[in-house]
């Protein structure tokens, strides 16, 4: 098996990504297309809108709105090529170790692979193991589901509590809300991940405990906030309910570390293991998506897996003219290194998908937020933009505002769907106009000339004039499905790793959250001294430790 390693990829890339001729060649062809505006680009190529397009796994992709013509296309096709994107792809499919600083596979993609695929780690087929654990995830649910399983005094089972953090809280808590539609209506979900109290007492404050069932995320299970949250559930069932043996048929464990496990009281037999080679932020479709299949069932968690992997395979085949991953990431990398964007904003017109931005954040956020390439040096050149959103049309009456008129170029990702779950009058035609509407206002803005032949007061011209030259692209599907759901995540998945490759930045390990925690940890001993312990912090945070101790007990 061919093995990505440090010094082989450092390699690779031992011209700096700036010096490279295809990188000049975009900065060159900005400098000269910089002021060109979607208004004639649009007025040059009537049939633009129809041309710039890619479809795939249910998902269509408009991207005539990005401000690109037919040569940036093909010079970031180019800076593709010279960065090795092809082998890259390649190599995380085969199983190779892409996350080089952990000297990790990074293959979520064998999650969502069908039974008689091969993938190879070390010699062994990891997809029999994947399909061995979703046969015990399925049986279980089932169980949960029908009522066979029970709680301590006999009751079904009615409330799921997830407890996680990170990847194990962000893609069940999105896919709870995306999925509702398919969702047991008489079953509540719902999930833990701040250590702030708050978070669990609410959680609870209106189930009981003899009819929850809590789902304990942790690969380790020695993440901090994630055991404290699960001490106090267990200590909450336990008030109640009166007897340690009911540990073992309120809560499941989602983790590798038996031993901890089993010393929490969780039978052996209920936890459900994974692998090194799943990423946290990539893991919502593996056995942390336990409460997801809970929630819609192991057919329609099937039929999301099948959405990733057919996202996947277009992925892994498609020519980068039609390969909506490459397509998603080079455009991001024109935005945000060329054109000076610094964030991207996710724009779901969909209500069920409010927390897909959130989830994105993570994605995109903690695996390209690196500031050093894969040779250990830091990087000339941003990497990492910010993501965020909010669903239309809420966020017209938030923050469009700046989108619109502001002095920040942000692109934007509209996501929208043909058919609504839950028709109710015209109200979904309305929801649509405003997508439609605002990326053509984003696009095309409207001229001082336009305003003033409206008869608008000389005053008032500049403040009602639209700049447009926003760019965005509009991604459309049919319905929301969990297909659909899989092949949207994937699609993101694959286009941060593209943008990653590029950079030449390890997009699949996390050391910037890690001083945080070790200095948490630190911190969390001192407050907890009934003494007066020594700090040796900066002035500052000495000072703020000390006023909390002295406060905290005077609420």
């Amino acid at each position: 098996m061919s093995r990505l390693t440090l010094t082989t990829r450092a390699s690779a890339h031992a011209q700096g990504l700036t010096d490279r001729p295809a990188w000049k060649a975009l900065e060159a062809h900005c400098a000269t297309t910089h002021d060109l505006h979607l208004r004639q680009m649009f007025a040059e190529d009537t049939l633009r809108g129809e041309r710039l397009h890619a479809e795939a796994a249910g998902l269509y992709l408009d991207y005539s709105k990005q401000r690109v013509t037919d040569e940036t296309l093909r010079l970031l096709r180019e800076l593709a090529d010279a960065c090795g994107l092809n082998e890259r792809i390649a190599a995380m499919f085969r199983g190779d170790r892409i996350n080089t600083t952990e000297q990790r596979a990074a293959l979520h993609v064998a999650l969502r692979a069908p039974m008689d695929e091969h993938i190879l780690i070390d010699d062994k087929n990891v997809v029999s193991d994947v399909h061995a654990v979703l046969d015990r995830m399925a049986a279980f649910c089932e169980r949960v589901r029908s009522g066979a399983w029970t709680g301590h005094s006999g009751k079904r089972i009615r409330n799921v509590i997830n407890i996680g953090i990170g990847g194990s809280d962000l893609g069940p808590v999105m896919a709870d809300e995306a999925m509702r539609h398919y969702s047991r209506r008489d079953m509540t979900f719902r999930f833990v991940s701040n250590v702030d109290s708050t978070d669990f007492v609410e959680a609870v404050h209106d189930l009981k405990p003899d009819e929850t069932l809590f789902v304990i995320c942790s690969k380790t299970f020695t993440t901090q906030e994630t055991l404290t949250n699960a001490q106090s559930a267990r200590a909450w069932c336990l008030h109640t309910l009166g007897d340690e043996r009911a540990v073992a048929k309120h809560f499941v464990a989602v983790s590798t570390n038996a031993a901890e496990v089993i010393k929490f009281g969780i039978d052996a037999d209920n936890m459900f293991g994974f692998w090194d080679w799943v990423g946290g932020r990539y893991s919502m479709d593996s056995v942390i998506g336990l409460s997801t299949m809970l929630a819609i069932g192991p057919e329609n968690f099937r039929a999301m897996l099948a959405g990733f992997h057919a996202m996947d395979e277009h992925f892994r085949t498609a020519s980068p003219e039609q390969n909506l991953p490459v397509l998603m990431g080079l455009l991001a990398i024109w935005n945000a290194n060329f054109l000076g964007a610094a964030t991207v904003a996710v724009l779901p017109y969909d209500q069920y998908l409010k927390r897909f931005p959130a989830y994105l954040q993570q994605l995109a956020m903690e695996s390209n937020g690196k500031h050093v390439s894969l040779n250990g040096m830091r990087v000339d050149y941003e990497t990492g933009p910010i993501y965020w959103g909010e669903p239309g049309t809420n966020g017209q009456h938030s923050f469009y505002q700046l989108i619109h008129q502001g002095t920040h170029l942000i692109p934007c990702d509209f996501i929208g769907f043909c058919e609504t779950l839950n028709p109710l009058g015209g109200q979904h035609d309305l929801l649509m106009a405003n997508l439609f509407a605002q990326s053509e206002a984003l696009a095309f803005g409207k001229t001082a000339a336009e305003v003033k032949a409206e008869g608008m007061p000389t005053a008032l011209v500049s403040h009602r004039t639209f700049e447009g030259n926003r760019p965005s692209n509009t991604l459309l599907a049919e319905r929301l499905t969990p297909h659909t759901l899989g092949a949207l995540v994937a699609l993101y998945e694959h286009s941060v790793f593209v943008q990653g490759v590029i950079w030449d930045i390890d997009s699949f390990d996390q050391w910037g959250v890690e001083l945080g925690k070790a200095l948490a940890t630190r911190i969390a001993g001192e407050i907890a001294d009934s003494g007066d312990p020594e700090l040796r912090h900066d002035g500052s945070t000495n000072t703020l430790i000390r006023r909390y101790r002295r406060l905290r007990h005077h609420a």
